[in-house]
């Protein structure tokens, strides 16, 4: 099968149905054990110091992985998603485009998703069949996140993997669901792990991925990682069909919609406090304003730039912010 990198989450269905092998080229490049060299390739090709370290990475990972046909997220992502298409066009990679409508109408999100299977030659009939397929497998990182949330046996990060691995299910569906069942056998074994403080993780995956380790070391878990959990559609089994589920995907959405669920989580998984996590230079950072407001749960925004690691100030904020967590929580009971 051909690989086809993919900028960000897309209906895979339709690519896996056409007979591609997508390959989430954000997944590629901070899983690297040199992740830095790809933002180092796309400096020397141009790309300036103050862009946001991901865009860099992903030109990064399709140059050096020489990826030749790559899926761009014009509308319903990063905002400069569209100029580094052009790039890529440049350097000889075939571009398909795709959005997620700013309008988030069902009828819109239909004919979206009716132009690629066209531009990708597959009829509505195969892309449910392979839907199905991919839902099966889907099914079992509910029961990782609920292992995490409700069993507090799976960390945080073990939450993120699996699930973010979701938006190419690691290029082999087969492999990843073995290694997902694998998973839930290992962690139902375990004793919880009972730390004092329920966190949410917000905002796009982190470069710093040392985050999850770093606060259950001061007595606490993430119990909710919300743009990971997206990506592996919690809701698909209640989707009739391909547009339905992803209508129902609140990552590229307004944050009206975003936020409804964000509540309902809140709600449900009985949080203390959530970590925003934003990425330098992005225009989503701006977007701290709005869940604060609309929030009514302590809010810490954290940044991540080039590091794949936690600094020495982001530390010592996040350790205050759990010591207020732990004083809130001991002054209500």
């Amino acid at each position: 099968m051909k690989k086809i990198g993919l900028t960000t989450t897309v209906p895979v269905e339709v690519l896996i149905a056409a007979g591609y092998t997508p390959v989430d080229l954000n997944n590629l490049f901070i899983t690297s054990t040199d992740y830095a060299k790809y933002i180092d390739i796309a400096e020397r090709d141009g790309f300036p110091k103050s862009l946001c370290a991901w865009i860099k990475g992903i030109y990064g990972a399709c140059i050096e992985n020489d990826i030749k046909e790559i899926v761009g997220v014009m509308e319903g992502d990063c905002s400069n998603t569209k100029v580094l298409i052009e790039v890529l066009k440049l350097k000889g990679i075939k571009v398909y485009p795709f959005s997620f409508p700013h309008s988030h109408k069902k009828e819109d999100i239909e004919n979206e998703i009716r132009k690629f299977m066209t531009i990708f030659n597959v009829t509505y009939e195969e892309v449910e069949k392979v839907r199905k397929r991919l839902n099966e497998t889907r099914k079992l990182s509910k029961e990782i996140d609920e292992l995490t949330y409700v069993h507090n046996k799976a960390s945080g990060f073990e939450n993120h993997l699996y699930q973010v691995s979701l938006s190419d299910f690691n290029g082999d569906i087969n492999l990843f669901e073995k290694d997902l069942k694998n998973a839930i056998e290992d962690i139902k074994k375990r004793e919880p792990l009972n730390k004092k403080l329920r966190l949410g993780y917000i905002g796009v995956p982190p470069m710093t991925g040392d985050i999850y380790e770093f606060v259950e070391n001061l007595n606490s878990h993430f119990v909710y990682n919300e743009v990971q959990r997206e990506f592996a559609f919690p809701r698909a089994e209640k989707a009739s069909d391909i547009f339905e589920q992803y209508y129902d995907y609140t990552y590229p959405y307004d944050n009206e919609f975003r936020v409804k669920e964000l509540k309902k989580q809140i709600k449900e998984r009985e949080l203390d406090g959530i970590i925003h996590y934003t990425q330098a230079f992005c225009h989503r950072a701006v977007e701290d304003i709005v869940l604060k407001s609309e929030l009514d749960i302590p809010i810490l925004n954290i940044e991540g730039d080039k590091l794949n690691t936690l600094d020495a100030r982001t530390k010592l904020r996040l350790e205050a912010f759990l010591d207020m967590l732990l004083d809130l929580k001991e002054i209500k009971k």
